[in-house]
């Protein structure tokens, strides 16, 4: 800003010598007001305990040095490394009062060097300020080393601590001039702190005299400096212009030699003429220009006087992350590999390494994009992340967590954690007084199995905990055993194979009309296509970390989306509700005129930004100028309407200059098309103005930091276009608002976005329920929970004025940590907006009114009375109750009750990821339904890793669910409970035993007062885990209650008759069948439906059983349609038992397992063989002597 005083930092190399000791270099920086030329650069250094106005930075003088030491990291206010906590932490490994200071980044950049603005003072330290850095940029992570005098230092006298030292490395100076060279060792010791001295010295050298000029000219003669040839009578024109054709003003000309050297610049039509290069065809100009990538050029081999180059620039990509080192366990002495790749553009042609965010030295590793450690050592575990880095900025990866155990330890806890699953409504255990029991689990994460010789970026084979003993037991239920295996025993095993799978809805944010027949796509590969009701499916690439999906309508009623979808990367199926938002009618313009189109029209307001196009801006994706009438769409999402949060495009982040990601708060996004009105053809714009009023940006902090910036479709990372200014002069003298300018050009992108970036971040911990009794076992994984920060009105937490931001994650075992903005000094600056969805269906928060439960919200007071709790029905009951708004108020270091959650700073990601579910958290919960699963072998429909081996899981194969269905109607007054109980039909390794019981209650129908239906789940027929043979299922259907079968479908009769063998019928309140192979469909009353995700399969059979079709989805049922069965059933006089009450009433008894030929038992004998003992119902096949009883 005007009259700011920038500062900068320079250099000084000075060379000194003392008491004939070897010659050592001496660095100081001092501050230079730009603009001004300071003729003492080079002089002597100043006073070195001057922080004012000098840093020193020393490797001279006698005295020894210390360590690198980094104790700090540049997040909150910046970065300190004080001589004091220095000394705390390290004790006599610094002296009390060091004679010189050195800094530099952890990736080896000296202080001066960075352009940052910084501090430090042998006795004080080293510190940086956040604050005092350009806006959008913090501090880099500084390391520090201190000069000590002579033997105050700590030395430990064992040599072997130390590796040799590695031979000098090459003078860095030309020849006939002073230089350095260095040289290193490395620490042996297990423990590092135990290696106190330096791992790097350096000394000065002087290189060898020059020599006479060696270079050979096929054309012209050498130049004075010995690295080019020139031939003075040959001329080079040159064109360069820009992405779609426009000329390259103002682009360097370098010729690459040992120094590139700038030959000119391209004037306002992109021309350039360099005379005096040879024409030899090994000539090479690099051309550079601000946002692009570099162009490299071979002058062309001719005889001619003169010849002429063209080229054009292609925009420059900040570097994306394509592939992540990944989570590895190994034993002490094996190997592993670490790899990373990044792309743009220009490519990254430099990775970094850091272990605990310390950057290995590439000199000892000498990794580049893939980092092997060989003879692992215990100390070498911890967390591993690369930076990969090009012209065009860097980027970071995830980290990775490498685990290192000794040779002869045990890879897993072998003890089973607790794991409670929920018995039937008739089994309550009088033993815990509550409806669980204990079956135990193992949790799922890397262990260091059995590995080939191969060193690989991803291991051939992936180990994890999981279990290997089961014991089986029985849980005594009211009148019946239920059958259960409980996990005895962990060890480090093949992980579980999975899919992960990404499903949507996509439809317009303003009324819900569906994307139909739309277009997906994966970066510029078209991967799936919306259905006609805006529905699609995905797999994701096992190989994706970052899932961008951009989503088109070819009818062009919507904005084209680019959306960032989180998915649950140990496989299953997540389900998102994608909003579009409608696009702008087009409007006429002349291309000849200034245009200005006002961003946004909410009413009573006034537009937060115009557009102003200049006369003659438009041209042709050829380049050249158009001067005819344009069609211009203009759409605005404005964030002034809340609701049009959920159709934000991407997740609104950017990656900084150290390759760290950080969100972007928005004033409005807005998507431009421009086309020539007679033939469509789309047009390019450059020179156009963006005029912000700055009156909408309510946070006067965040207006210097305004910028402009474009999304990358591919990346789905936002990109600076320009900075905002403030206008010279108001365009009409009533104007009383101020403006900010910024300047763009229209080009391949269409979109764009008016951001700040804001660091005040914080942690939301959520976790989803099964239920409001909020059980740790009952915790929901792969719930899509989403928050909207909002900026509320001064003095009004609960009457919001703008959003900010939309994100989402997906809950794990362990919840979610929701990233939002959050501020310490006003707990209203920001508020949240928290809701949360699974598989398209919305979750319940807990209510905040009448009633106020602190235990029931998860957090505890008075916390929860400063974050202001309110969920989304709290003044109006009317409103659903599927979201809650809390103020953002970041927690204090210095308040113990503020320790513990739910709200944590986001330095502190770890502790909210790992919080126990005793911490404070926010609750959502599914509404208990009037349906129930139990499985004899337990499994997780949320967790494909939880699938067991054994021969009764419910689920054959992790990869691939294959749910069942059979529509059972009800004829009687009241709503019946329906069970299905799945034992094993014909397979020698599982007849007679139980798979799984499930329990639904029937729905009404709407226009028949005394019927209603029940869609009821069975185990579907086929091969067992092992693939070696069928097992048809014999399920048994039970209603409760006074209940007659009244028919079987008659299809479904034929064919179980037509499929031997067939289950003996005699009871007429229940029925039982082997279950067919086949995928019947509605005309049996049978619905399958085979995905690579239980819950989906599940809702789809669902969907299709209520609609009583093969093929259509309801939610309404229809009850007498695609029906397998029918029952009669009235209600029970007084004092008459149920079926399951007499279950309940009745203490079990031995029975025999099978139906004897030839004696037909009681109804009740029959009733304590099939539900009490899970007997087999006997199995008949029809002849002369036997024939099934006719229904």
């Amino acid at each position: 800003m005007a009259g700011t005083k920038a500062c900068m930092f320079f250099l000084v190399l000075e060379i000194t010598s003392a008491l004939g000791r070897q010659m050592m270099l001496t660095q100081s920086v001092r501050r230079v007001q730009p603009g001004k030329r300071t003729s003492d650069v080079f002089a002597k250094p100043a006073n070195l305990l001057d922080i004012g106005s000098h840093l020193a930075l020393s490797l001279s003088g006698p005295g020894e040095w210390t360590t690198w030491f980094n104790i700090d990291h540049p997040g909150g206010q910046g970065d300190y490394e004080r001589l004091d906590a220095i000394q705390f932490y390290y004790g006599d490994r610094v002296c009390a009062r060091p004679l010189r200071l050195e800094a530099r980044t952890t990736n080896w950049k000296p202080a001066g060097s960075t352009g940052q603005v910084v501090h430090g003072s042998p006795l004080e330290g080293f510190w940086c300020l956040n604050r005092e850095q350009r806006p959008g940029q913090n501090c880099s992570n500084y390391t520090v080393r201190f000069l000590c005098p002579p033997g105050s230092l700590r030395r430990d006298t064992e040599h072997s601590l130390w590796s040799p030292w590695s031979p000098w490395s090459k003078c860095s100076a030309a020849c006939g001039h002073p230089g350095v060279q260095t040289r290193t060792r490395t620490c042996l010791a297990e423990t590092v702190s135990l290696c106190s001295e330096a791992t790097e010295e350096g000394r000065h050298c002087m290189e060898q005299a020059c020599s006479a000029c060696d270079l050979t000219c096929p054309m012209g003669k050498a130049n004075a400096e010995c690295d080019a040839c020139m031939c003075q009578d040959f001329v080079l024109y040159g064109a360069v212009s820009l992405p779609g054709g426009a000329p390259a003003s103002g682009a360097s000309v370098y010729l690459l030699t040992k120094t590139p050297k700038l030959l000119t610049q391209t004037d306002s039509s992109g021309r350039f003429r360099v005379p005096g290069l040879c024409p030899d065809g090994k000539s090479i100009l690099k051309i550079t220009k601000t946002k692009f990538v570099p162009i490299r050029l071979t002058v062309p081999k001719t005889r001619l006087k003169a010849a002429t180059i063209r080229a054009e620039f292609i925009r420059a990509e900040t570097p994306y992350i394509v592939m992540n080192p990944e989570t590895k366990a190994r034993r002490a002495g094996q190997s592993v590999s670490l790899c990373c790749k990044a792309t743009g553009k220009p490519k990254p042609d430099k990775y970094f390494w850091y272990h605990n965010n310390t950057l290995l030295d590439p000199s000892l590793y000498k990794h580049d994009s893939k980092l092997v450690l060989k003879n692992l050592q215990r100390d070498q575990a911890g967390e591993y992340f690369c930076k990969a880095q090009s012209d065009a900025g860097a980027a970071k990866s995830r980290i990775a967590r490498l685990t290192v155990i000794a040779p002869d330890e045990i890879p897993c806890n072998p003890t089973p954690e607790s794991y409670l699953i929920r018995l039937p409504h008739d089994c309550f255990q009088n033993a815990t007084n509550s409806f669980y029991y204990d079956v135990g689990r193992c949790p799922v994460k890397t262990c260091a199995g059995q590995q080939d010789n191969g060193i690989r970026c991803r291991d051939a084979v992936e180990h994890c905990c999981g279990i290997s003993k089961t014991e089986e037991r029985e849980i005594q239920c009211s009148g019946y055993t239920l059958p259960t295996k409980v996990a005895t025993e962990c060890s480090c095993q093949r992980c579980t194979e999975t899919r992960r799978i990404v499903r949507g809805r996509v439809s317009a944010a303003d009324n819900g009309e569906p994307l139909r027949f739309g277009h997906v796509y994966m970066g510029n590969t078209r991967v799936s296509m919306t259905g006609y009701k805006g529905t699609f499916t995905l797999h994701v690439p096992q190989d994706t970390e970052r899932l961008v999906l951009t989503f088109v309508d070819r009818m062009q009623k919507f904005v084209n989306t680019t959306k960032v979808l989180p998915f649950n990367k140990k496989g299953s199926a997540v389900f998102h509700e994608i909003k579009m938002l409608r696009r702008k009618e087009p409007i006429t313009l002349e291309a000849m005129e200034t245009n200005i189109i006002p961003l946004g029209d909410m009413a009573g307001e006034d537009p937060v930004a115009e557009l102003e196009i200049p006369s003659k801006s438009f041209y042709r994706q050829n380049g050249e100028p158009y001067m005819g009438k344009v069609k211009a769409s203009v759409t605005f999402l404005d964030p002034r309407n809340i609701s049009t949060a959920t159709a934000a495009q991407s997740d609104l982040n950017f990656i900084n200059d150290e390759g760290d990601t950080f969100p972007l708060r928005t004033y409005g996004m807005f998507s431009v098309d421009f086309r020539d009105e007679a033939t469509s053809e789309s047009l390019n714009v450059g020179k156009v103005k963006v005029h912000l009023d700055s009156t909408q940006v309510k946070m006067p902090e965040h207006v210097p930091m305004m910028k402009l910036w474009s999304l990358n479709p591919e990346t789905g990372l936002w990109e600076e276009e320009s900075d905002f200014k403030p206008e010279s002069q108001r365009r009409n003298r009533r104007e009383d608002r101020t403006f900010l300018v910024g300047n763009m050009e229209i080009r391949e992108r269409r979109l764009f976005n008016l951001d700040v970036p804001e660091s005040r971040r914080c942690f939301i911990k959520v976790r989803a329920y099964r239920s409001e009794r909020f059980l740790p076992s009952e915790q929901i994984q792969g719930v899509v929970v989403s928050v909207i920060n909002l900026e509320p009105r001064t003095g009004f937490s609960s009457n919001p004025r703008a959003w900010g931001r939309f994100d989402s994650v997906l809950t794990g075992p362990n919840g979610a940590c929701l990233p939002a903005f959050c501020d310490d000094q006003s707990p209203d600056a920001y508020s949240a907006y928290v809701l949360a969805s699974l598989a398209g269906e919305e979750l319940e928060a807990v209510e905040s009114s009448p009633k106020f439960n602190p235990n029931a919200i998860g957090v505890p007071q008075p916390y929860l009375n400063k974050l202001k709790y309110r969920r989304t029905d709290h003044e109006d009951p009317r409103v659903k109750k599927t979201a809650f708004q809390i103020s953002m108020a970041k927690p204090r270091p210095n308040a113990a009750e503020e320790g513990n959650g739910p709200i944590y700073a986001f330095e502190n990601l770890r502790a909210c990821e790992d919080a126990p579910p005793s911490a404070a958290h926010f609750r959502f919960y599914q509404i208990e339904g009037d349906r129930y699963d139990y499985n004899t072998v337990p499994f997780n429909d949320d967790d494909p890793m939880s699938w067991t081996e054994d021969y009764l899981a419910w689920w054959p194969k992790p990869m691939e669910f294959r749910a069942c269905f059979i529509k059972v109607k009800i004829v009687g007054p009241l709503e019946i409970n329906v069970r299905s109980r799945n034992m094993g039909g014909t397979h020698r390794r599982t007849v007679g035993k139980l798979y799984g019981i499930r329990d639904v209650k029937s729905t009404r129908d709407r226009d028949q007062p005394n019927v209603s239906s029940a869609c009821l789940e069975f185990k579907c027929s086929g091969m067992l885990y092992d693939q070696d043979r069928v097992d048809r299922t014999l399920v048994k259907v039970v209603p409760q209650g006074s209940c007659q079968r009244a028919s079987v479908n008659s299809m479904l009769h034929e064919y179980l008759v037509n499929h031997l063998p067939l289950a003996v019928n005699n009871d007429t309140s229940e029925y039982t069948m082997l279950a067919p192979l086949d995928p019947l469909g509605h005309n049996y009353g049978i619905y399958t439906v085979t995905d690579q995700d239980p819950r989906t399969a599940k809702e789809i059979a669902l969907g299709r059983c209520f609609d009583g079709t093969s093929d259509g989805s309801s939610r309404v049922m229809k009850a007498n349609v695609g029906v397998a069965l029918t029952f009669n059933c009235v209600e029970r006089q007084v004092g008459r038992q149920s079926a399951f009450q007499y279950l309940q009433n009745t203490p079990a008894q031995p029975s025999p397992a099978s139906t004897v030929r030839g004696r037909v038992p009681s109804r009740r004998q029959r009733a304590s063989q099939g539900s009490q003992r899970g007997g087999v119902a006997s199995l008949r096949f029809p002849g002369a002597a036997q024939q099934p009883l006719s229904d």
